[in-house]
């Protein structure tokens, strides 16, 4: 097989399992991924997972968001990661440890303007570890262009 229909075959298998996720995402988060924003960022103790609404005065996608973060944080507390399960079709790097050390980690959810957001903490070192691999998966499935490095 010539080099570029190679290079043009893996650029097609991308760009649709971009798409596959956004089309799992919308129904497993019950919101448009294409009208929103979301961000995954590292920081020392862990980070942060954070959805808005691209616009303000859409109080609907506003309220879904705040929805399904608190139920997020809810699930993520209880060892339940089956949505990012299902909205990547694989298990997220970093979710393996998250599960085993359990109550170590904290995931606070918190309205924000337009949106709202999930604080990852934990003071042990093999779950910040984990919460970054599991935070830089998902910039990289999402493509959110968010620094791979705590801030």
């Amino acid at each position: 097989m010539p080099a570029f229909l190679a290079v043009l075959m893996l650029s097609l298998a991308v760009q649709d399992h971009h798409a596959d996720v956004n089309r799992r995402g919308n129904a497993m988060m019950g919101f448009d991924q294409a009208t929103t924003t979301h961000h995954f960022r590292l920081s020392d103790e862990g980070g942060t997972i954070e959805a808005t609404a691209n616009d303000p005065s859409d109080r609907a996608t506003v309220e879904r968001i705040r929805m399904h973060l608190e139920h997020i944080a809810k699930r993520f507390g209880d060892g339940d990661f089956t949505a990012p399960m299902l909205i990547h079709a694989k298990e997220p790097p970093g979710v393996k440890t998250m599960k085993a050390i359990g109550g170590e980690i904290a995931y606070t959810y918190e309205p924000i303007e337009r949106g709202g957001v999930v604080r990852i903490a934990t003071a042990s070192k093999k779950g910040q570890d984990a919460v970054h691999d599991f935070l830089r998966f998902q910039i990289k499935d999402h493509r959110t262009g968010d620094p791979p490095r705590p801030r």
